[in-house]
């Protein structure tokens, strides 16, 4: 086995941006009709407004910059490219901590918590546990794409993540993650229970809605109540998810042809997700065209739809075996997790409802999401 971790820097031709540029200065506009705003899906003068900006304003140049301030490295693992960033703590017991990104999301979103997690004392939170932090790009995902064989989907990422943590010699670690990584980070604890001694999640998936004709019964009234309201909200929002997780081929095709497509198609999920259910853009736009234009130059935005596909022959929406490792929720204003729901899957020892963010906390709230984690391991650290 080649364990090999090799140091990594994003350094984009220009000739690629130059066709990015071109390519969105050709879009083709559909129209569409007058005064249905968003629901109809995303409004084109909306659109047309990001897509002008991303040509003439936004500096990729800057944003790559700002990645590579950081270390980065990759390693082979399953047969898979697997791109990380890992920056140790100045504190000698610093915890390990592990953090995953989910769809349509990237490493980008999280540099905003590289600082505080790991030199709190730097940022003003003397006594706050510190945290060496990995942070890999989900195979399939950017840097660490596109997958090359079907089977990347939930476990087989936990089980990447726990070789990762391996080669990088932690031999006890903390996970945390939002949206698909709210998934992930409690399988590790499952693959690797011996090792994971808490679970930190955002964001949280598979504790909406019901899965099992008896899960109802097992809510209180209100929560009974809020689970059908989100079964409704689900059905209405989910047509992505269905396209993804039956015909990520055909996708890939449109959204790998045609920049301003991909950008619609990210950008819908954000808005769906907007707490405050506005029609703007409800995360930095800076950080959304990132996180696009990282999809785009690495050409991985099929190969993360496949993630969704290989989910399904996994069984989502099925309910995650219980896992015994503590686990902590910060609940984020528009998210939607339960807790009589989740505690069938999770050992929840911590449960947050933050006042302001949303479902893309790390870019949202980081300043709140750095707290909740700190919270959550001062208390799991204590039973190490």
């Amino acid at each position: 086995m080649n364990d090999a971790i090799l140091p990594f820097r994003v350094d984009i031709p220009q000739a690629e941006l130059d066709d990015l540029a071109a390519r969105l200065a050709s879009t083709r506009w559909p129209g569409e009709l007058p005064g249905v705003g968003w629901s109809y899906g995303v409004a084109q003068g909306h659109l047309e407004e990001l897509v002008r900006y991303w040509r003439t304003g936004y500096d990729w140049r800057r944003h790559e910059a700002r990645l590579n301030s950081f270390p980065q490295f990759t390693t082979t693992i399953d047969g898979q490219n697997v791109h990380f960033l890992h920056v140790r703590s100045p504190e000698p017991d610093a915890i390990p901590l592990i953090i995953t990104h989910g769809w349509p999301s990237t490493v980008y979103e999280f540099l905003d918590l590289i600082g505080p997690l790991t030199d709190p004392r730097g940022h003003g939170a003397d006594g706050a546990p510190a945290f060496h932090v990995v942070i890999p790009s989900v195979p399939g995902f950017a840097f660490s794409g596109p997958t090359g064989e079907t089977g990347w989907g939930v476990n087989r990422v936990a089980r990447a993540w726990a070789e990762l943590m391996r080669r990088l010699g932690y031999e006890r670690y903390g996970a945390q993650g939002g949206d698909f990584g709210s998934m992930v980070s409690p399988e590790l604890g499952r693959v690797a229970p011996d090792k994971v001694i808490g679970a930190h999640v955002n964001a949280l998936a598979n504790a909406s809605t019901p899965t099992d004709p008896d899960d109802l019964d097992r809510l209180s009234g209100g929560e009974r109540e809020l689970a059908r309201e989100q079964e409704a909200w689900w059905y209405k929002h989910s047509g992505y998810a269905t396209q993804m997780s039956t015909r990520p081929q055909t996708l890939a095709y449109a959204l790998n042809d045609s920049p301003a497509g991909q950008l619609a198609w990210n950008l819908e999920w954000y808005v769906d997700w907007d707490p405050a259910n506005t029609v703007q853009t409800p995360v930095d736009r800076d950080v959304l065209l990132t996180d696009v234009t990282i999809f785009w130059l690495t050409r991985t935005t099929g190969s993360a739809a496949r993630l969704y596909y290989e989910g399904g022959d996994e069984g989502w929406g099925k309910r995650p075996a219980p896992s015994g490792v503590p686990t902590g929720v910060a609940n984020f204003p528009g998210d939607k997790a339960l807790r009589g729901l989740a505690e069938l899957s999770h050992a929840i020892v911590h449960w947050s409802t933050p006042p302001r963010g949303g479902h893309f906390a790390s870019v949202q709230a980081p300043d709140l999401l750095v707290e909740d984690i700190r919270t959550f391991f001062a208390k799991t650290n204590s039973r190490r």
